[in-house]
């Protein structure tokens, strides 16, 4: 064990926390308030709460591949797997994950736990709708193997749960086939929202996957002007005929001074980016890095914020021009601003109780921390808009929002907590997030009740994640 300052991607907030990584999961998991993996939630969903003693159990030493079926596509490994791991393996040979969120680090494990959402939600939902089993280790050390069929409220509540539910030591997830390890994109540069928002919906009737960057410092006729991008797997005819290989990533290698980032900087950055594209538009096949992970480019990106750190804000409200005209303004009134301003159409909500995406349109800002108090200020106004509109935000990204908002936009919310009640109805399982959102408290108590012989079999022979074909 070592006790270490730990912090999301946004760095704040930071607690000191003390925590254990072994190969082992179930060991590390006996006694941990939390799992974590790569840390990259933005807020405060993989952070103890302030204050407790029990360790995080870091998942990332326990990455094996338990087992693949070529012929169904069904991947077995334990939570500590990344995607960028998983990537390097199996994109060469045809198959890719079902879903793949803003970044390449980050692990099974996190992406069960936030029930992840990418460019392709409107068309085939969340990741987990592609799981088809987990095993997890609940607070009193027990060990399930849990689906649709085992456990399925419990399963719920995990799919999005924040790693509340238990500590998820192993994936049984369905790998998507793809024709080629290249994308095919087309963009283009758009004047208006409007434009953007016409753009998207035409887009999102044919095209796999969509998403737009747009201009949240442009005002006037310009207001919300971006860049649309749509793309599909290349096909074996399009592609080159060579996997694509590692990109290059530039360090960030020390923490710039904070305020750097700021209402004119960002709008100079958001004129570059814009006018960086050409004013016609672009057809061609590129790697999938520079199409799903483009912020990877850089390691340690968040250090340009500064030592304040940011927050991002995701949320998504009904599919509506009018409405998010509306919330760019009163962004921008209230003194916001963001560089990293992503659109993406989202489907019908997904069944994890705490899933975020639901039917609309889902906006994602980076809003650099001025100070906590104004930071607060101005994201509890956002919360009051969208909760007039039916919307919510990710909790995954989420440091700020208020307990009442947070119950208003996850109506299922009592139902999540049921399930906590009846498989740790101590607590034992516990974050800052919902220290915060559910009034959680941290408790001392060592969560483990059983001997690891006592507990059930994870993985039961001829089950429907047993091992087909090793890797």
């Amino acid at each position: 064990m070592s006790t270490t300052p730990l912090h999301g991607w946004g760095r704040h907030p930071i607690i000191e926390a003390t925590t254990v990584c072994s190969e082992d999961l179930r060991r590390a998991g006996r006694g941990a308030v939390l799992s974590r993996g790569l840390g990259r939630a933005y807020g405060d969903a993989a952070l103890p709460p302030e204050g407790c003693t029990r360790p995080v159990s870091i998942s990332t030493r326990a990455d094996r591949i338990l087992g693949f079926d070529p012929s169904t596509g069904l991947l077995r490994a334990e939570a500590g797997l990344s995607l960028s791991e998983l990537a390097r393996l199996y994109l060469p040979r045809g198959w890719f994950s079902p879903v793949s969120p803003g970044t390449q680090h980050v692990t099974l494990g996190g992406m069960v736990a936030s029930d992840i959402h990418g460019k392709n939600h409107h068309v085939d939902g969340t990741f987990g709708n592609f799981v088809r089993a987990l095993v997890l280790q609940l607070a009193d050390g027990t060990v399930l193997e849990i689906s649709r069929d085992a456990h399925s409220e419990l399963f719920a509540a995990t799919l999005g749960g924040m790693g509340l539910t238990g500590h998820i030591l192993e994936v049984a997830v369905e790998l998507t086939p793809v024709p080629s390890p290249w994308i095919y994109e087309e963009s283009e540069r758009l004047g208006s929202l409007r434009e953007i928002f016409a753009g998207l919906q035409a887009a999102s009737d044919t095209w796999p996957m969509t998403v737009a960057w747009i201009d949240t410092s442009a005002t006037g006729a310009s207001t919300g002007r971006g860049i649309l991008m749509r793309g599909r797997w290349a096909t074996a005819s399009e592609a080159p005929d060579h996997p694509p290989g590692p990109r290059p990533s530039i360090p960030v290698p020390f923490t710039l001074p904070s305020g750097l980032l700021n209402r004119a900087t960002i709008r100079l950055l958001n004129t570059v980016w814009y006018r960086k594209h050409r004013a016609r538009a672009r057809a061609h096949v590129t790697h999938p890095g520079a199409f799903f992970w483009q912020l990877d480019m850089a390691s340690d990106w968040y250090r340009v914020y500064g030592r304040r750190g940011f927050a991002q804000y995701q949320c998504v409200m009904p599919r509506e021009l009018e409405i998010f005209e509306c919330f760019l303004a009163r962004f921008q009134e209230l003194g916001g601003c963001s560089f990293v301003t992503v659109l993406k159409d989202c489907g019908p909500q997904g069944e994890g109780l705490l899933s975020f995406p639901q039917a609309g349109t889902s906006m994602a800002l980076d809003i650099p921390i001025t100070s906590v108090e104004a930071t607060t200020a101005l994201i509890r106004q956002l919360d009051a808009f969208v909760l007039d509109h039916g919307g919510r935000v990710y909790l995954a990204k989420d440091a700020f929002t208020s307990p009442e908002a947070f119950r208003r936009m996850y109506p299922r919310w009592e139902a999540f907590e049921a399930v906590r009640d009846r498989y740790d109805p101590q607590r034992r399982l516990a974050s800052a997030q919902s220290m915060r959102l559910l009034g959680d408290r941290p408790r001392r108590q060592v969560a483990s009740q059983r001997s690891e012989s006592e507990a059930p079999r994870a993985i039961k022979a001829g089950s429907p994640t047993a091992t087909v074909n090793t890797v």
